[in-house]
């Protein structure tokens, strides 16, 4: 067996290992699936480290957090690898900021990490199921397209920029009741 293939499945089975916690507790909710694509994630960040060009600043890494399923999700941030047409890689100055959306029976909020921009230098593009930030700056560029969890009113949305932070808050369309055909306007 390939000594790498051999350590790396003991690291799948036992990633959590150096921080001390129980074994039984990541088995519970970490399935091999995600496990591996931890491991490969941490790899692609090592790989974008030791390829980095001098005086270029890196920022890559990812969230953990739990989907509405129960299940743990892995969103990646900061910069990507591109892959160039002779098969080079090399990392791209454009930046996925962090992000969080959180869905409520009214709204959703989407909160967005873009620190050293300007609020002039923000857009923002909202249809009824995505919204699309783009900041290109000499200095800083972002993009991200975030999938809404819900349909929303585009014309609803307010925006405010703080300290780094973009919080964005849309309305939600109103959801159909089982057996709502349409609404009953009445006439005037």
């Amino acid at each position: 067996m390939d000594p790498y293939k051999k350590d790396r499945n003991r690291r799948i089975h036992n990633p959590f290992d150096h921080f001390g916690f129980d074994d039984d507790f990541f088995n519970d909710f970490l399935d091999d699936r995600f496990i591996d694509d931890f491991i490969r994630r941490a790899e692609e960040m090592m790989h974008m480290i030791s390829h980095a060009a001098p005086g270029k600043p890196i920022v890559h890494g990812f969230k953990f957090s739990f989907g509405p399923d129960g299940k743990p999700h892995l969103e990646d941030f900061g910069n990507k690898p591109v892959q160039s047409d002779e098969g080079e890689s090399s990392i791209s100055e454009e930046r996925e900021p962090l992000t969080d959306v959180i869905e409520s029976d009214e709204d959703v909020s989407v909160t967005v990490e873009i620190p050293g921009v300007e609020r002039e230098d923000i857009d923002l593009n909202v249809t009824e199921e995505q919204l699309e930030i783009t900041v290109d700056t000499h200095q800083r560029k972002y993009y991200k397209t975030v999938n809404l969890p819900t349909d929303v009113k585009p014309k609803t949305t307010k925006a405010t920029y703080k300290n780094g932070v973009l919080d964005v808050i849309i309305q939600r369309k109103e959801r159909k009741k089982d057996g709502e055909k349409g609404y009953k306007v009445n006439i005037q």
